[in-house]
């Protein structure tokens, strides 16, 4: 089911890539998230493809703003968010992605990225590590939490959390740096080939960390609530890192 994750997501990064350069539609789903004509092509795109393929697996897909459960069974579920990094892409910004994962029986064990702007693949299966672009991969090697590259979100309410100001600032001020770069999916992936050190964010949905959290673990990090406790896709917040400065990254987070 990998190769059939890789090829979904690659053919919907193909769609988003082709529609980047056009004049498209944009809709708001909230005071300040957007979703644009392509985030629902490429949806539909996945979800056919699953249907066609796969039909007794269910899919959770953030269908129009909404989260929903689409047909099949629970034992297999697919994770899917069609373009993470829509305010991105709406501004041509080129930093956006196709993201997927699969969970069986609670646990996730396929995971898929597709940035199509770099044309790059990462890729994990349970058990099998991580990949880019076929090759393999590993989380970065900096055991200093002052010589390692942060990268973190903004959630959309980020005005009304209590912590993220003084988290913020905190990390900016024990690191080498922060970057923001609108992603959580490539963030992750980043972090799991090492590009970056760890990654913090408050808000997140299923469908932005299920591949995430995959590709980290399979890479070698670790993926933790902020107390240090076993992280779960369903509700934030995340920790991220390559594991050699996760106690340090929590101490900053408490």
């Amino acid at each position: 089911m990998l190769n059939f994750a890789i090829e979904t997501a690659r053919q919907a990064g193909h769609l988003l890539l082709e529609k980047f350069d056009r004049r498209i539609a944009v809709m708001k789903k909230g005071d300040i998230n957007l979703v644009t004509e392509a985030d629902l092509a490429s949806e539909a795109l996945i979800i056919e493809r699953i249907k066609s393929h796969h039909p007794r697996h269910s899919i959770l897909a953030e269908e129009s703003g909404e989260a929903v459960i689409i047909g099949g069974e629970n034992k297999w579920k697919w994770i899917i968010d069609p373009l993470d990094g829509t305010t991105n892409y709406a501004h041509g910004y080129p930093c956006f992605c196709v993201t997927l994962a699969l969970e069986h029986e609670g646990e996730i064990v396929i995971g898929v990225t597709y940035d199509p702007t770099r044309a790059e693949l990462f890729a994990a299966e349970k058990g099998q590590g991580a990949s880019l672009d076929n090759k393999p991969i590993r989380v970065s090697a900096e055991t200093k939490l002052a010589e390692s590259l942060i990268v973190t979100g903004f959630p959309y309410d980020f005005k009304q959390k209590e912590n993220f100001e003084r988290n913020l600032t905190n990390f900016l001020m024990k690191s080498r740096g922060v970057r923001r770069d609108g992603s959580a999916a490539i963030d992750m992936a980043y972090v799991a080939c090492g590009r970056f050190d760890g990654f913090w964010e408050e808000g997140l949905n299923p469908w932005d960390v299920a591949a995430g959290k995959l590709l980290i673990e399979e890479a070698g990090g670790q993926v933790t609530y902020y107390d240090g406790s076993p992280f779960g896709i369903y509700a934030p917040p995340i920790c991220a890192s390559n594991g050699k400065i996760h106690q340090q990254m929590l101490g900053v987070l408490r």
